[in-house]
């Protein structure tokens, strides 16, 4: 953190954690679905396979400088992003997130005077 090719660092960090951790994951179809946006990481399994606790331990034990915090589903719901996630029997729907606190309220700026 600070330096400008920090992030460039974490990024090559990451694939190469992924390429040589995470693929034997999704090689083994223990994990159906692996995506990564800069440190938020999507994993969707089945529980008839592999539960979150091995997961959770497979990752935090392949490198101690990465431990995953994970957030679980609540109601068939996942926030990722920015969006809902929800998990219905045959697939998966995306919405746009939208905090309780949201008001939905816009102000024009051509009515503010400076």
């Amino acid at each position: 953190m600070g330096s400008p090719i920090s992030s460039l660092i974490a990024e090559i960090f990451l694939q190469l954690y992924e390429d040589a951790n995470t693929k034997q994951l999704l090689d083994t179809k223990s994990i159906a679905l692996y995506v990564r946006y800069v440190d938020d990481i999507l994993v969707i399994f089945d529980t008839t396979k592999i539960n979150l606790h091995t997961i959770n331990t497979y990752i935090n034990k392949t490198d101690n400088n990465i431990k995953l915090n994970p957030t679980h589903e609540e109601r068939n719901s996942i926030v990722f992003l920015d969006l809902t996630i929800t998990r219905r029997h045959t697939k998966l729907e995306v919405d746009i997130y939208r905090k309780p606190t949201t008001t939905d309220t816009t102000i024009n700026f051509l009515l503010i005077t400076p």
